[in-house]
């Protein structure tokens, strides 16, 4: 017998995400330091710093800012305390705007993670890609292909192959992600192939459904696909790598990134502690929070009182019901020598008790 699939959240277009790794030891403190700066200089308006309670060693930091000068946005980035791959430990980064996201706005990555540093921090969560740059794809066949089925199936970033047709000069071999608007730039990892390489990645990509043209580019689907993915619709004939500005590729990552996302179980769980586990509270925030506190206070114990006074109400009732059944079939039925004759306004008093028993009931399980 077949399972039904799971149903998964879809990302609201509120919600911006990335999920990544950083190469080095103590993130906290890079984190931190910049967080520090930022607030000097009023780019944010506060953070605040927690242990990350599922994960030893692990660190929570909260963010707010506005973009626009009216929006608030709140985010809410996680480092685990396991090292990795070479002793990188992984991110994640959840942030959410009162309206919905504009790629214009900021990169929320570039409010925690110093922007121009020698921190590496903006690898992807495949092991050996990274966000900012151009990742030559293995020559390696077996190597190649891993790569590629890891990237199409585990990464949240939008995953770009891109074929050169012939080997590019200095200024073809500058990174996409210069080019995207600033919220898209670190969530986007870059593949490169070879001239030569051409038949080994598209045997690759089978898997994943999508092939790259000659001296084109494809968008992978991602895993869960993102709804709407149509491989037709993200795969570019033509890429001019000679430092033009690839215009239809970049539109078409843009029109990517808007697609509905069904986010993956570890990125719904990111959305979810943001919107749950939320700390950082402004005073008229904290005073909302107390006030309804009080309220939900206020009603359980009003509803624990009403139940209590129902309850004595149908004891007081069940009592005098049965005092009354006593009383139809006598104290002594043995000492009766003939059946005892009771009249119609008897039996209609008892019928009574016995509906007003039953009211009450129902009105207390409601």
């Amino acid at each position: 017998m077949s399972k039904s699939p799971t149903v998964r959240a879809t990302a609201p277009e509120t919600l911006w995400l990335a999920g990544g790794r950083h190469a080095g030891p103590a993130p906290q403190q890079a984190l931190r330091e910049n967080l520090r700066k930022l607030k000097a200089e009023e780019t944010i308006h506060d953070f605040l710093e927690t242990e990350n309670s599922t994960e030893a060693d692990g660190h929570i930091f909260e963010a707010r800012w506005l973009v626009d000068e009216a929006v608030t946005v709140r985010a809410r980035l996680a480092t685990d305390g396991r090292d990795h791959v070479d002793g990188e430990r992984r991110w994640t980064l959840a942030a959410e705007a009162e309206r919905p996201w504009d790629p214009a706005w900021p990169s929320p990555a570039t409010m925690f993670w110093p922007e121009k540093s020698d921190i590496s921090w903006d690898h992807d969560i495949v092991a050996g890609l990274r966000l900012q740059d151009v990742n030559r794809l293995p020559q390696d066949d077996k190597a190649l292909r891993r790569l590629l089925k890891d990237a199409g199936r585990h990464s949240w970033s939008i995953n770009i192959v891109v074929h050169e047709a012939m080997t590019p000069d200095q200024r073809g071999r500058l990174p996409l992600a210069r080019l995207l608007p600033p919220a898209l730039r670190h969530r986007v990892v870059e593949h490169r192939a070879a001239p030569e390489q051409l038949q080994a990645v598209n045997w690759a990509l089978y898997d994943l459904g999508v092939r790259v043209p000659r001296g084109g580019a494809v968008i992978l689907p991602g895993t869960p696909a993102r709804l709407g993915y149509e491989e037709q619709d993200f795969t570019v004939r033509s890429v001019f790598l000679d430092g033009s500005e690839p215009t239809e590729l970049l539109d078409k990552v843009v029109r990517y990134a808007a697609l509905p996302w069904p986010l993956p179980e570890a990125a719904e769980e990111a959305f979810t502690a943001l919107r749950q586990n939320w700390h950082l509270l402004t005073l008229e925030e904290e005073l909302a929070h107390a006030r309804a506190l009080v309220s939900a206070y206020a009603e359980a114990l009003d509803a624990m009182t009403k139940s209590r006074d129902r309850y004595r109400e149908a004891a007081d009732l069940a009592h005098a019901a049965l005092a009354e059944i006593k009383d139809f079939q006598g104290t002594d039925p043995s000492a009766r020598t003939e059946p005892r004759q009771y009249d119609g306004h008897a039996r209609h008093q008892l019928t009574k008790t016995f509906q007003r028993v039953a009211d009450s009931i129902r009105a207390r399980s409601k």
